[in-house]
């Protein structure tokens, strides 16, 4: 089950596409966080919502949110990924300790080895505002996500 909404997000620093260190916290004060679990790069489903995000920039990543996506894969999966699809916003690597940022969360999926798809809301204070969960194959629906990060402006 996904940490419940009302509680301090747990924080964590992860390598983005460039290998470069993203720490959740620095976002806290500034910038509401949209954090989307994701099982694996290169998938349909995933590309699917993640192109999504990527067309839709200008909801998800602006001046009041900033997006951070995280799964299992290495930084140079992520960049390699990234660069194909034109993805500008962080995919952040949960590599080692395997799953670690996932399991904070409570979406790690213990028997398949990587993350559920787990869709988090972050306010400016750190406080979780929404959260999901749905398996692998199951497909989020993004319009909970804008109403959510609505309801915080």
């Amino acid at each position: 089950m996904p940490i419940e909404v009302g509680t301090q997000a747990p924080d964590f620093v992860l390598k983005d596409q460039n290998n470069q260190p993203v720490r959740l916290s620095d976002f806290r004060g500034t910038s509401n966080v949209l954090l989307v679990f994701y099982p694996l790069a290169f998938t349909g489903v995933c590309q699917g919502e993640l192109c999504q995000i990527r067309d839709e920039a200008l909801t998800y990543q602006n001046d009041t949110v900033q997006v951070l996506t995280i799964s299992v894969h290495s930084p140079y999966a992520h960049k390699a990924w990234a660069d194909r699809e034109g993805y500008t916003f962080p995919l952040l690597s949960d590599f080692w300790p395997h799953g670690e940022a996932a399991r904070a969360y409570g979406v790690f999926n213990d028997e398949k080895g990587f993350a559920n798809r787990g869709t988090f809301v972050i306010d400016r204070a750190g406080t979780i505002r929404y959260a999901e969960m749905n398996l692998p194959g199951d497909p989020r629906d993004q319009t909970t996500w804008k109403k959510a990060l609505t309801d915080l402006l």
